[in-house]
């Protein structure tokens, strides 16, 4: 029976790292968080920013716009607290409205790389790749973070993603290759694929599909990550992994929720920490 790797806990331990860090600090670091539209899930993400923030000593402002405000109205926010000293990290939160004619890849490119907290503008994404970088993307960072606190080394391991999203799939790829994991990278034009996550020593699911993974797809031993927040036929919360019978066969497993995502949240308040001391907050 695999053991179950402790999100939650984990994701206490370093959020009061963090708290201890700002405690010290003359000034607080700052986070603002946008929100377009009135989403519902984005909503219960945001809210529970706020918390974080508070818990780890960090300074929060939130803006809500209407989902008609449109792009313009973004982009002059987005500049504005570029300008602001007291916010050192901005999140927009995605995805933008559908309808409304929003350009998000403008809106990523309009934050100032040194306030980029999710890593998402090309000039942070180019340094990843590189293996020369200020913030990482927060689920892949909490992912590492997750093997790291378990004793997990990829290094001369058989690593498969399954997913190949901006987000999640390429920069954990590239993660994974900076600590010497040999890694490769599936998609839903990856033939025999069940065949290849056979081979994983470390299985990363991020397609979003409930159930995907089964056991018979998973080599005995396996340390398996769970990434993917979806919801099953009866609406409870799951992942891609069929998480009962491959709990059986794995040696590691993140369950869903409780594994992977209170560590994406931890991240994000280790980088507005990070992005404060860049802006040479002490």
């Amino acid at each position: 029976m695999a053991t179950i790797i402790d999100g939650k806990a984990v994701a206490q331990k370093t959020k009061a790292a963090v708290a201890e860090e700002t405690k010290r600090m003359s000034q607080r670091p700052g986070l603002a968080v946008i929100i377009v539209g009135d989403d519902p899930a984005s909503r219960v993400y945001v809210n529970g920013k706020r918390k974080d923030c508070e818990e780890c000593g960090i300074y929060s402002e939130e803006y809500t716009l209407p989902a008609d405000a449109g792009q313009k109205a973004l982009l002059e926010l987005i500049d504005a607290l570029n300008a602001q000293d007291n916010i050192d990290g901005i999140l927009c939160q995605l995805p933008l409205p559908a309808g409304y004619d929003y350009d998000e890849k403008e809106v990523i490119y309009r934050i100032d790389p040194s306030k980029d907290v999710d890593a998402f503008h090309p000039f942070n994404v180019g340094r990843i790749m590189i293996g020369d970088y200020d913030f990482l993307p927060c689920t892949p960072a909490g992912v590492m973070h997750l093997m790291d606190e378990y004793q997990i080394n990829p290094e001369g391991k058989r690593c498969v993603v399954l997913g190949r999203s901006n987000i999640v799939g390429k920069p954990q790829s590239m993660l994974l290759l900076h600590r010497h994991g040999t890694v490769t990278v599936c998609h839903s034009r990856t033939p025999n694929m069940e065949e290849v996550v056979r081979e994983a020593d470390i299985l990363i699911s991020a397609v979003g599909k409930p159930g995907i993974v089964t056991a018979d797809m998973v080599k005995p031993g396996a340390v398996v990550i769970d990434v993917a927040m979806n919801r099953n036929e009866a609406g409870k919360l799951c992942g891609d992994v069929d998480f009962e019978s491959v709990q059986k066969v794995a040696s590691y497993i993140t369950p869903v929720p409780g594994g992977v995502g209170p560590m994406t949240r931890a991240v994000l308040m280790k980088n507005t920490l990070t992005a404060a001391k860049l802006h040479g907050k002490h």
